[in-house]
């Protein structure tokens, strides 16, 4: 077996290095092929250097630069479409959500799930400290939109970790356009519509400050995104 994990990377520079090292060292200690793509969604700060630096003794391990911020979804695509695993997931650079939630991730996979989503909300999860409160309500607000209008039954959507068959990946994202906060939504919509097998996951989530989804704009287009998903896919 082969995982290819992708890390999309935005104002992460002070943090991408220390992650990337996290994330290896990990991976080296299990029994399979893996190879790790890190995607800096625009540099300003020197990110792709520290990342290029932390992986520079292991080629197993890649770094992608978007010119220009293009969102999560564009860099997960971008790396997607890069990566050579029978398994495919991607994490949050902050590592809000453990790396070693991979081992319960690819036992559900060899179990017969085709997408693996990590959740929040599933019984047996875990929560280490607590969002910003704005961000708290926005999170509300956001999934009982999503629950409405796209994907009843599933209360975490968008949490930053979750995998795909290679298979269902090509699926998926051959069809998948959100480049942003639809990202998720869209993936998981898609899923259901393909009639894919998705398991949830329950994991221990820590929250870091600096989260870059705090404004009211933000909820905003967050809930354009949803209805934009629902529209796109209506037939």
């Amino acid at each position: 077996m082969r995982l290819s994990l992708v890390i999309p990377a935005y104002n992460e520079a002070g943090r991408i290095a220390a992650t990337v090292r996290t994330v290896c060292n990990y991976l080296e200690r299990q029994p399979y092929d893996w190879e790790v793509i890190v995607v800096i969604d625009g540099d300003s700060g020197g990110a792709a250097a520290e990342a290029r630096a932390a992986g520079s003794e292991r080629p197993t391990v890649r770094v992608l630069v978007n010119d220009v911020n293009r969102g999560k979804g564009y860099s997960v695509r971008r790396g997607f479409a890069e990566a050579t695993g029978d398994r495919l997931a991607f994490i949050d650079a902050d590592l809000s959500l453990p790396v070693e939630g991979l081992q319960p991730m690819l036992a559900m996979f060899d179990a017969g799930a085709e997408v693996v989503i990590a959740s929040r909300a599933a019984p047996g999860a875990h929560v280490v400290g607590a969002p910003p409160a704005l961000r708290g309500v926005m999170s509300r607000v956001f999934n009982l939109v999503v629950q409405a209008v796209a994907l009843p039954g599933l209360a975490d959507t968008q949490c930053g970790f979750k995998g795909f068959t290679a298979d269902a990946a090509r699926r998926i994202f051959a069809r998948h356009q959100s480049d942003r906060f639809g990202f998720d939504v869209e993936a998981l919509f898609l899923a259901r519509k393909l009639g894919l097998r998705i398991a949830e996951l329950p994991v221990t989530c820590v929250y870091h400050a600096g989260s870059s989804v705090n404004r009211v704009g933000d909820v905003l287009n967050m809930l354009g995104d949803v209805l934009a998903v629902r529209w796109r896919h209506r037939n």
